[in-house]
């Protein structure tokens, strides 16, 4: 039960994430406010929450370790300009986040 508490409160920080960074002036101050990494969030966010609210424990403790491993994905894709680095547009605020996010994820799934 733990785990979809966990995965509902993040999806709906990246939906809020996603829609700030369409607003005028980005409205996430040094983080990329790209449009396709505004999308990325919105998507996987709504993904996200409807694991939550439909999908069992197992399927929830997936989402946050599936997801865990493309924010450290993304954190290494940002420093050896992998794809897709030039449609998210990464700041080194955006890598640390990745890093942090990315570890506490996959410990919540791995051990809620």
């Amino acid at each position: 039960m733990a785990s979809r508490w966990v995965l509902g409160g993040f999806a709906v920080l990246l939906i809020a994430v996603g829609v700030l960074g369409f607003l005028p002036g980005g409205g996430r101050g040094s983080t990329s406010n790209a449009p396709a990494y505004n999308v990325f969030h919105l998507a996987f966010g709504v993904a996200g929450l409807a694991f939550a609210v439909l999908g069992d424990r197992s399927a929830a403790r997936a989402f946050l370790i599936g997801f865990g491993l493309i924010d450290l994905y993304q954190a290494l894709a940002s420093h050896q300009h992998w794809v897709p680095e030039a449609l998210f547009r990464w700041t080194p605020t955006d890598d640390l986040l990745h890093l942090v996010v990315g570890v506490v994820l996959i410990a919540a799934g791995a051990f809620l």
